[in-house]
């Protein structure tokens, strides 16, 4: 099969960086039960991971044609092996902090390449779409593995769980061993421009409304997932008391609903208007948040800790199902605006989309995190209406405006 290396290498670099960027919900636990930190340092993970990715995506996307995607995602690979082997023997917090920097740098230099390279290795669009939602898909198992995979290495020692990054280190090697060897021939686009006037480029797309009326929305679905993902296996220790080990396995079905869901948008999206599909899966994530919070106020010192999934109650099930009406709003809002405008402005609004949701993931879980700690995670998940709220009336703008451009 044609350019089967560097396919082979673009699946295995997606699925261990899902594991990675999704694991720092598992490492905030973590961090807070061994390094002892409180819940808002410990939120401070996620800066370290989504920064990197937003100012590297914002001032390399330009240039890395003209450095090349392989030489970009070598050097990814190579960065983040070193970041799994400093946090196997640095053992502290501060080394979670370098290990989610590299993990971050990394995986703008990857994404960056992967969706520049999906371009040259297809031929058709046909095959274009295909490829990309293999590979989308194939990050959503990456993140289900992740909630499997760290529990495996739980023991009675608490460093133990750090064996995990061996196995990590490995299937980087492996990733970058295919990589190393794979042939991709392409043609590198000049690039008249400097640094300073790519940038306004960027800029200057902000101002079109659409474009803004859109990146605000993505920062705000952004600030509901993660707040969500990253929190939820610190959620079910804290609040259902569920122990460890289950805390993080329970998270699964979030990622799993995560899937399905988008599985199940892309055949509803067939059937009736994106716009009415993304405003009722958010009315139904408010709902289920309304419907299981209020629940959980009860004092958890009186009960005892959950080891086994058979004592589960219903609302430890029900509250990670959440994911399946969530899952549909993003690559819904990202067909619809990206369909609006001129394909030649298609590279730099995915920079801009990186960028915001990046932004945004950081944003929700610091916010979550500094609530958790504050008020108690049942009531911190209240805070997540808010963006909701915000969402259904930016979707409604969205559709109104990309209606009117389609019409120019």
């Amino acid at each position: 099969m044609k350019n089967l290396g560097i396919k082979i290498s673009i699946f295995l670099n997606y699925f261990v960086f899902a594991i990675l960027l999704n694991s720092v919900g598992i490492v905030i636990a973590k961090s807070i039960n061994v390094y002892h930190v409180s819940e808002s340092q410990a939120s401070l993970l996620e800066a370290f991971k989504d920064l990197p990715i937003a100012i590297v995506s914002f001032l390399i996307a330009s240039f890395l044609p003209r450095f090349g995607y392989k030489k970009a995602m070598l050097g990814g690979l190579v960065l983040v092996f070193f970041g799994c082997l400093v946090m196997i023997f640095g053992n502290s917090f501060v080394y979670t902090k370098i290990l989610f920097l590299s993990i971050g740098i990394s995986f703008a230099l990857i994404k960056l390449s992967v969706y520049s390279l999906i371009g040259i290795v297809t031929e058709t669009k046909k095959e274009h779409s295909s490829l990309m939602s293999s590979i989308e898909g194939f990050f959503m198992v990456g993140i289900a593995v992740a909630y499997m995979l760290f529990p495996a290495f739980y023991s009675d020692d608490e460093n133990s769980w750090l064996n995990v990054y061996y196995l990590l280190c490995g299937l980087i090697l492996i990733s970058f061993i295919f990589l190393l060897f794979s042939k991709i021939e392409y043609k590198v686009e000049a690039i008249g421009s400097s640094l300073k006037e790519d940038l306004m480029e960027s800029v200057k797309l902000m101002v079109i409304p659409l474009v803004l009326v859109f990146i605000i929305s993505a920062f705000l679905f952004v600030m509901i997932e993660q707040g969500i993902m990253t929190w939820l296996p610190r959620f079910n220790e804290k609040i259902f008391l569920f122990s460890e080990k289950l805390s993080v396995r329970m998270a699964i079905i979030f990622a799993l609903s995560l899937a399905l869901g988008r599985f199940v948008a892309g055949y509803l999206t067939k059937r009736m208007s994106w716009v009415y599909l993304v405003i009722i899966c958010i009315v139904i994530s408010g709902a289920i948040l309304l419907i299981v919070l209020p629940q959980l106020n009860v004092d958890v010192n009186t009960l005892a800790k959950i080891e086994s999934i058979a004592d589960v109650p219903l609302l430890g099930f029900i509250l990670p199902l959440i994911g399946l009406f969530i899952a549909p709003i993003y690559p819904l809002l990202n067909s619809t605006v990206l369909s609006s405008l001129p394909k030649s402005l298609h590279s730099p609004m995915s920079g801009l989309i990186i960028i915001f949701s990046a932004l945004g993931g950081t944003i929700g879980s610091r916010i979550v995190g500094e609530l958790f700690e504050s008020i108690g995670g049942a009531k911190a998940f209240y805070f997540l209406l808010i963006p909701m709220i915000l969402l259904i009336l930016f979707v409604i703008l969205i559709d109104r405006m990309s209606k009117k451009q389609v019409a120019l």
